[in-house]
């Protein structure tokens, strides 16, 4: 019973780390961008900086728009995980391990980020002090408690590929729905 309410625990903490991530990413992004265009500019090839920028060129609102489309990915499969645990009708695991696959994988953007440009990016922080360590303990406690097997990693694993199209999907949503005056960081 103690390991039934870890696992319910680690389960229902996914879309609380996810926020605080992304919290961090609000706050920091839009800034972080316009202080940083040189340095993007300088570090990446014309196209790839181009394309960085296009993308990110965002108002807090527009990105904080982006992040509740994510959130309703992240939150649906937490509850599709918890009816799987509970035998209930809608329960799908495998949503839930795509969706937290694409988070850890997320991790390793961030930190790879921070370590090219020399500094402390948006979603760099809690990406090793908080996704991480939550990422391990819940594929840990997946992985012993038999839920998951490593074979089922593996399968959901080129499913996080959709995951981009939901992103890019999100990033336009939020600059659909909020309009703000023309600005260009590029």
């Amino acid at each position: 019973m103690e390991a039934w309410f870890q696992l319910q625990t680690l389960i229902w903490l996914f879309p609380i780390v996810f926020i605080f991530h992304d919290f961090e990413e609000i706050i920091m992004a839009e800034r972080w961008f316009t202080a940083n265009t040189a340095n993007l500019r300088r570090r990446l090839p014309k196209r790839w900086a181009d394309r960085v920028l296009e993308q990110f060129s965002m108002s807090t609102a527009q990105f904080t728009v982006a992040v509740l489309v994510v959130f309703l990915f992240v939150s649906s499969s937490t509850y599709m995980a918890n009816q799987y645990l509970q035998g209930g009708p809608l329960g799908n695991l495998r949503f839930f391990v795509v969706c937290t696959l694409v988070l850890f994988l997320h991790i390793f953007t961030h930190l790879g980020q921070a370590i090219y440009f020399r500094s402390i990016t948006p979603g760099s922080i809690t990406s090793l002090i908080l996704l991480l360590p939550y990422s391990l303990a819940l594929y840990h406690t997946l992985l012993e408690e038999g839920i998951i097997t490593w074979s089922t990693i593996l399968l959901c694993l080129p499913y996080v590929l959709l995951a981009v199209p939901v992103v890019l999907l999100a990033h336009k949503t939020g600059k659909t729905l909020i309009r703000t005056e023309a600005r260009t960081v590029l």
